[in-house]
């Protein structure tokens, strides 16, 4: 009789991160946070609508504090303790991320907000000739 080899799985090794980056990018229409480590390699993500939300609910302080407390247990095993918080968008579930951030534990060592401003705007239209 033939012996079948299998091949056994190696375990994958979480690594040990206890310092990293939050992004908060929170539009009108979706609230998105991503966990990284210091290099930007991310750990873990979620938003609005991979959280079960739809439509106009997706875009709400409640929706924030679901994604931010769905990332925090995908995280969890790898220990992350400090972020920088990096916050991107005017929606309205800028400040509930944050806040839910503290509330999971995270210890917040800075915040910057990151949304992009024009300098000058977009160029204007022709001017209309009747």
């Amino acid at each position: 009789m033939a012996q079948i080899k299998t091949k056994s799985k190696k375990k994958k090794v979480a690594r040990q991160v206890s310092h990293g980056c939050a992004y908060v990018q929170a539009t009108y229409n979706n609230t998105i946070v991503t966990l990284t480590d210091l290099n930007g390699n991310t750990l873990a993500w979620s938003s609005a609508g991979n959280s079960g939300f739809k439509g106009p609910k997706k875009s709400t302080p409640y929706a924030a504090s679901i994604i931010v407390k769905n990332v925090a247990e995908r995280v969890k095993d790898v220990g992350l303790k400090e972020l920088n918080v990096y916050i991107k968008g005017v929606g309205a579930g800028r400040d509930s991320a944050i806040r839910a951030l503290n509330a999971n534990g995270f210890h917040i060592l800075s915040i910057k907000d990151m949304t992009p401003l024009p300098h000058n705007g977009c160029r204007p239209s022709k001017p209309r000739r009747v």
